[in-house]
């Protein structure tokens, strides 16, 4: 704005000039003052220069921030699809595992219970044969002294064997329940037995 009113007064200093007869000493004045306005246009344009050149630098600095901002966006973008995509496999692994367990929590309520039930058979049995064994025992001694039968344990199964002792002679005892009935076993084992006492 300067520059151009200095310009002005450049031109009506001229006009005057002319009007006037004093021109040289004006024409020198205009002159230094035209110099002046020059120097400062030239000083105003290498400053407007070197600002827009700043400038420039500024905004391609800002380019390549918004650039590098925009790659780092776009990666923390994939990496945060990446982070959702695991983390649904592992919303659905842990489903899988909470069904899984669910099952074994229930497998093992079963487990509990079959052991409580065996714990309480186990009792059963012990509390029986404490009880039973003594009159098993009694029983089988009383049959042996009553039929006088050696039994032989250690035979195949299906063969009965032993060796009854009579009331003269010991005899053998040797049958094939396979081939012959129970009736007959029966029968067969109580004839052996004496009936005098």
């Amino acid at each position: 704005m300067a520059a151009f009113r200095d310009m002005e007064e450049v031109s009506q200093g001229l006009l005057s000039l002319l009007g006037a007869n004093r021109a040289e000493a004006q024409l020198r004045q205009l002159l230094g003052r035209h110099e002046r306005m020059v120097g400062r246009l030239l000083e105003t344009q290498d400053e407007a220069e070197q600002r827009l050149r700043d400038l420039r630098a500024l905004e391609m600095e800002a380019a390549q921030n918004l650039l590098a901002a925009k790659e780092r966006a776009r990666l923390a973008d994939s990496e945060l699809q990446e982070l959702e995509a695991e983390l649904r496999g592992a919303s659905q692994e842990d489903e899988g595992l909470r069904a899984s367990l669910g099952q074994l929590g229930l497998q093992l309520q079963e487990l509990r219970a079959a052991q409580a039930e065996l714990e309480h058979d186990e009792q059963e049995v012990d509390r029986t044969t404490t009880i039973s064994i003594p009159a098993a025992v009694y029983v089988a001694q009383l049959y042996r002294r009553i039929s006088k039968i050696e039994w032989d344990y250690e035979n195949d199964p299906g063969t009965i064997r032993g060796i009854h002792h009579g009331p003269s002679v010991a005899q053998p005892i040797s049958l094939d329940a396979s081939q012959l009935s129970k009736k007959f076993i029966s029968d067969y084992l109580w004839a052996l037995v004496d009936t005098e006492w």
